[in-house]
């Protein structure tokens, strides 16, 4: 007889049951006063690995990254008030990015809610502050409810558009003694002929018929698994596709019809100028990757998205198919193959002359770190999942110029906040604990989680981080200097920090070349441990071209009359 059946059944082990019911492996957090039931009852199923962050920031990070990493639900747990409030940060991250995570946080005892008599965590409105933050919070009113409340809240976390979901529980509900009954849900739908949906034939036509076409691949690609669907569809219309940030991996991007995450340069705005269509396909349309929206689209757009909301929120769409992007674009293929298409050979000539021309121009920017790059590309397994945090070389070649060969093998900040990079790479190396997982970082973002390094180490995981040392905030010096010709609080002062990475059990070194970089990045990737080595920017060098930040960045911080 398993523990759970030999004594009196709580809204604790309620809650912990329908994470073992959803698949939950992995949960990240921190325990409290305000928790502990919930952690005794995890213990005692047994099945949970629990991974005891330094923070709750870092907590729902990591339940971010081992979310986008595996397409898994990501679960974090927190305390009450100021724990639930340290959390909200990470979480509008997983909201900016789509990701499906699951906030489990305390509250006060119920008595007690919204009285303002200094229960210890409280908050003045802790619900509001997590709505504020999540895609959507949620508050157990009934103990004997828990079970259909978590799972509510587990369908909400991936339903279109998915995000992140807290559940707000009050302490003495945790232990309160409830039913252990059965819950089912059971869904009748239509009985239909059509295996996947059936494509318009308006928009099927227009597709058929179109000579300069290009795909705009975004991050609800990756969320509906349909890469596959996509390469085909860009090989058989002969697209040019452009990826978001979120969606890096939708096509290799060693294909030749593979433009990447180059939207806003000119001559990707030139391309989609001159084509006569544009399919997006699960995309945002980011103020950031858009110039904020000075990039023009096609009259002719057929948009694909899951989200209602999203058609025609940033671009027009002439034509917009609701839905899920890997059963549409099925749906589409088969359609096509039934028609005569045959692609323009001189048009995929430019197509791929744009793509080479885009790389050109930007390693002709980075100096000395073109060999750095290369190096990592050469180095690293093909299945590594490369994170990055906001920092200049993530964002000038990382995020571009790293080619990424596979579905969830990117992952970078959405919202734009630095600092998260660290633990959202260990939630990813956490899924997948037998590949290398590598974070890009530089020093000014990454003192905001340094902590979670012991997190890291404690869970023994092969993280390798790179770490580009230019003492400061390199981006924010370049973006002063081109607004103002002057800059401020941007110069920090930073540990040692092979001596700090040592002290949590890394493996640390510090390179002053890329000859160096490549060796040390060899031994990680062998070695299979913590690992960091720190790239001293100073002794590398400059990049041939310094990086001012997004295009217009310096111009929109300059004074003018509104």
């Amino acid at each position: 007889m398993s523990e759970l059946n030999k004594r009196e059944f709580t809204t604790a082990d309620a809650v912990v049951k329908e994470l073992v019911r959803a698949g939950v492996e992995t949960a990240f957090g921190i325990v409290s006063i305000h928790n502990m039931p919930i952690y005794d009852a995890i213990l005692r199923e047994g099945s949970i690995h629990l991974v005891c962050s330094r923070g709750e920031s870092g907590a729902a990070n990591m339940a971010d990254g081992y979310a986008r990493a595996t397409g898994k639900l990501g679960v974090v747990i927190t305390s009450t008030g100021t724990g639930a409030g340290n959390a909200a940060g990470s979480l509008i991250e997983a909201w900016a990015a789509g990701v499906p995570v699951l906030h489990l946080t305390g509250e006060v005892a119920s008595p007690y809610l919204g009285t303002g008599r200094g229960y210890i965590h409280e908050c003045k409105d802790q619900l509001s502050m997590m709505e504020g933050s999540c895609k959507k919070a949620l508050r157990l009113r009934r103990p004997e409810q828990a079970a259909g409340v978590v799972r509510q809240a587990i369908q909400e976390a991936f339903a279109h558009p998915a995000g992140p979901v807290t559940l707000e529980i009050p302490i003495d509900f945790q232990s309160a003694i409830i039913p252990n009954h059965a819950i089912e849900e059971i869904r009748i739908s239509a009985p239909t002929n059509h295996p996947i949906p059936f494509f318009p034939e308006e928009a099927l036509a227009k597709i058929a018929g179109a000579s300069r076409p290009v795909i705009w691949a975004g991050g609800g690609v990756i969320t509906s698994g349909a890469s596959k669907e996509v390469a085909a569809l860009a090989e058989t219309i002969g697209a040019a596709v452009i990826t978001s940030q979120s969606g890096k991996g939708s096509i290799p991007e060693n294909h030749s019809q593979c433009i990447g995450h180059f939207a806003a340069n000119e001559l990707t705005k030139n391309l989609l100028k001159n084509a006569d269509l544009l399919i997006s396909i699960g995309v945002r349309f980011r103020g950031n990757e858009t110039a904020n929206w000075k990039v023009t689209v096609p009259n002719e757009h057929i948009a694909i998205d899951a989200d209602w909301q999203a058609i025609n929120r940033n671009y027009e769409a002439s034509y917009g198919i609701v839905g899920d992007a890997k059963q549409i674009l099925q749906a589409l293929n088969l359609g096509l193959s039934q028609k005569s298409i045959v692609p323009n050979p001189s048009y995929l000539d430019e197509v791929q002359s744009v793509r080479e021309e885009l790389r050109s121009q930007l390693r002709a920017t980075l100096g000395p770190y073109e060999q750095i790059l290369d190096g990592m590309r050469k180095v690293l397994p093909a299945n590594t999942i490369l994170v990055r945090d906001v920092t200049v070389q993530a964002n000038v070649w990382g995020s571009r110029l790293f080619e990424i060969y596979e579905p969830r093998t990117s992952i970078h900040a959405s919202g734009g906040g630095i600092g998260q990079g660290l633990p959202t790479a260990i939630g990813a190396q956490m899924g997948f604990t037998d590949r290398p997982v590598v974070l890009m970082a530089g020093d000014g973002g990454f003192m905001v989680n340094v902590g979670e390094m012991a997190t890291a180490a404690q869970e023994k995981l092969p993280l390798i981080v790179v770490l580009f040392d230019d003492g400061g905030y390199g981006v924010l010096r370049n973006i002063q200097s081109a607004a103002y010709g002057r800059q401020v609080a941007v110069d920090l002062l930073s540990p040692d920090f092979v001596l700090l990475a040592q002290s949590m059990g890394f493996d640390a070194s510090r390179i002053g070349s890329p000859a160096e970089f490549v060796t040390e990045l060899e031994k990680a990737v062998e070695n299979q441990k913590p690992t960091m080595i720190v790239v001293d920017m100073d002794a590398v060098g400059p990049m041939a071209k310094p990086f001012g930040g997004p295009p217009g960045a310096a111009d929109a911080f300059k004074p003018k009359k509104l």
